[in-house]
């Protein structure tokens, strides 16, 4: 079956940093953008990065020149690499690609980040 499972999330104090594990399975994952977005309860879900199968990256204004996201196209992983984290980045983050259709986007079940003194 077609597959994404998030790990790393947790609690840390501000400025400190959380590195975020997305494993895949079930699909060609090399060959796929894959995509780390966030929600706060109450508020919409919002993109955080994606990556390309070549490695291009975008990021959401709000994390750029702290979090990077990368890929092991052999591990089939995707990860998110959080830095001088800030209270606001509190949020469940999810990894997430667009498979064909009627399969359409994949979605892991999330991972919790809390930043907080």
């Amino acid at each position: 079956q077609v597959q994404l499972v998030e790990s790393g999330g947790g609690l840390v104090q501000p400025g400190g940093s959380l590195r975020l594990s997305c494993a895949a399975s079930g699909f060609t994952f090399s060959t796929y953008v894959m995509r780390w977005d966030r929600q706060v309860p109450g508020k919409e879900r919002e993109l955080v990065a994606t990556i390309t199968r070549g490695g291009t990256t975008n990021y959401a204004d709000s994390v750029k020149g702290r979090f990077t996201i990368s890929r092991d196209n052999a591990k089939n992983t995707v990860y998110l690499q959080m830095n001088s984290l800030k209270p606001e980045d509190t949020a469940v983050y999810y990894c997430n690609t667009n498979l064909p259709f009627p399969r359409g986007r994949l979605w892991g079940q999330g991972t919790q980040v809390t930043v907080s003194s």
